[in-house]
């Protein structure tokens, strides 16, 4: 079964960090990602910038809204994702749990599939 693991991090963490410090975690992030997929589990995986280069749109009445970040209302941040492949979800988070990431924001486990059964 495919998950993605969604690295949410509190908006602004990234800007307590030293050069050094960042770095670091970025580092730590890829090697985990050269892990997974060294073990045959990863299907993809990104990074993504901060939400304040993000875009919001939204259609309601044949009218769209875009909304240019950061996002006030927003207290996290999806900052990457890990694509998995695993038998189970206990296997999904599991590896959740070994991803650095855990340790300083949360790691969202979500099962990949169709929102309505048809």
């Amino acid at each position: 079964m495919t998950y993605m693991l969604l690295i949410l991090e509190p908006v602004g963490q990234r800007g307590t960090r030293t050069d050094t410090e960042g770095r670091d975690a970025y580092a730590r992030m890829v090697r985990f990602g050269e892990d997974l997929k060294s073990r045959g589990l990863l299907l993809a995986t990104e990074s993504l910038t901060s939400h304040a280069d993000a875009t919001r749109v939204d259609k309601r009445g044949g009218q769209a809204r875009v909304v240019d970040g950061p996002f006030a209302e927003a207290k996290d941040m999806v900052g990457g994702f890990f694509l998995i492949d695993c038998k189970t979800r206990e296997e999904a988070v599991a590896l959740a749990a070994e991803c650095p990431a855990a340790e300083w924001c949360t790691v969202e486990v979500r099962a990949l599939g169709p929102c309505y059964d048809v």
